[in-house]
């Protein structure tokens, strides 16, 4: 299918799928909501993005009887899990708002069984990460974790003592989400960026999974064609699963758009760090727009090609084909950048995410035009620029149409704006490629 070549590149995550139109009608209506709470309530109510910055300056303050945190979504509560009856830690946490819940294992004991565990069973096909709601590590094997491996995990978890740890199997197989789709092309290989952002040095670029960033130096917008983007950094297996790719054009623009369909979308105003209960939305080509919760944090994955750390786990579901895509919430955060898991959207599974926080500090880069600092987790202030509706939308192209990814890889002005204005922005909805945030990796 021929396309109209656009004067600037656009940054709208295309849906890839009608399907996506259910969840969209969820995320849209709300999507400019506040929650707001009287001063004197007690406990308050909180933003989603807010309890993150909350949480890690209660835990600075508390020392060793933090013990981790969680938010009910719910009651839009914030709920700090402590260890010991303190009434002067309990204090600290009301007068933040909080809620208090008295626990067993300490964060320092909790970290020390996580470091056995690596040590231990480090298998091919398990993860864990920590599950304040529950106070506990929850291990996740795979299908293929059998026999002898399966009672090496077993013995690793029964060894750190009761209420430490519990084991679940997974029917599906962990793994990176790597067919399917229409994405950007490079060396034979397929995949989709997350977020655009600009580079320490001032260029335009964008983040995408760190499994796409190794399979290929440059990218192209179609099949065979001429790269537009080259990969800077990249990191996977290891500490992260992230690439920053940068644009070969130095006057491509970037935005913080992601578009969920049907002509809406969502203006990306922050980068934040993930909370457990917290409800996130994933966009990807394969299956569109999902929403779950996030259920652990400082996840480890031993996948195939080796062990990645410091992943967020989720019950959003994914597929073959949404690898590097979205991760953000209801109030435009950035959250994430889809990693790999289990599972499939028809029976679900366990899919995990790279922190955007931790990988914009780690290759130096902000989210869009640089207005939405690297390293903001949420603070409320990422930004003063314009979340408008930035140029016109081009409505001859088509959402299914892959030739028309090389024209929207970029913002068409500065939607970096600040953590409270929502009031989302047109962007362009013509195609799929670069922009439709799902990623995938193939080989012919």
């Amino acid at each position: 299918m021929s396309h109209k070549r656009i004067p600037k590149r656009k940054a709208a995550l295309a849906a890839g799928s009608v399907a996506a139109l259910g969840a969209a009608a969820l995320l849209l209506p709300n999507a400019n909501a506040s929650q707001t709470n009287a001063d004197d309530a007690t406990p308050k109510t909180f933003k989603a993005a807010d309890v993150a910055d909350v949480a890690s300056q209660l835990a600075s303050q508390l020392g060793d009887a933090f013990a981790g945190s969680y938010y009910d979504a719910g009651k839009q509560q914030l709920i700090i899990n402590v260890v010991g009856n303190d009434s002067n830690v309990v204090n600290q946490i009301e007068k933040a708002g909080a809620v208090a819940n008295e626990v067993q294992n300490s964060t320092s004991e909790l970290k020390a069984a996580a470091k056995t565990l690596k040590t231990d069973a480090t298998i091919p096909g398990t993860a864990w990460a920590v599950d304040p709601k529950t106070n506990e590590i929850r291990v996740t094997a795979d299908s293929t974790v059998t026999g002898t491996k399966w009672d090496r995990l077993e013995s690793t978890v029964k060894s750190l003592g009761s209420d430490v740890a519990t084991i679940k199997k997974s029917a599906g197989t962990f793994k990176t989400f790597v067919d399917g789709g229409d994405a950007i092309f490079g060396g034979g290989a397929r995949c989709s960026l997350g977020f655009n952002v600009t580079a320490g040095d001032g260029s335009p670029a964008f983040l995408t999974a760190g499994h796409c960033g190794v399979a290929a130096a440059q990218w192209s917008d179609s099949q065979d064609g001429a790269p537009i983007a080259t990969v800077d950094q990249a990191t996977f297996p290891g500490d992260g699963d992230f690439a920053l790719v940068k644009y070969d054009d130095p006057n491509t623009q970037t935005n913080s758009v992601v578009n969920v369909g049907n002509g809406q979308t969502v203006t990306i105003n922050q980068a934040a760090d993930a909370a457990v209960g917290q409800q996130v939305f994933r966009m990807g080509s394969t299956t569109g727009l999902n929403d779950g919760n996030v259920t652990g944090l400082d996840a480890t994955v031993n996948y195939p090609e080796g062990t990645v750390t410091g992943l967020i786990q989720t019950d959003v579901c994914a597929e073959p084909g949404d690898s590097g895509g979205s991760l953000f919430t209801q109030d435009g955060s950035a959250i994430g950048l889809t990693s790999g898991g289990s599972g499939d959207c028809t029976n679900g599974g366990e899919t995990f995410f790279q922190p955007v926080t931790t990988a914009l500090a780690a290759v130096g880069a902000t989210l869009g035009a640089g207005d939405a600092g690297a390293g903001d987790a949420g603070a409320g202030d990422a930004g003063a620029g314009d979340a408008g509706a930035g140029d016109a939308v081009d409505p001859s192209a088509t959402a299914s149409d892959p030739a028309d990814a090389g024209d929207q890889a970029g913002g068409a002005g500065d939607q970096a704006g600040g953590a409270d204005d929502q009031s989302g922005a047109a962007g362009d909805q013509s195609g799929t490629g670069v922009d439709d945030g799902s990623g995938l990796v193939t080989t012919p």
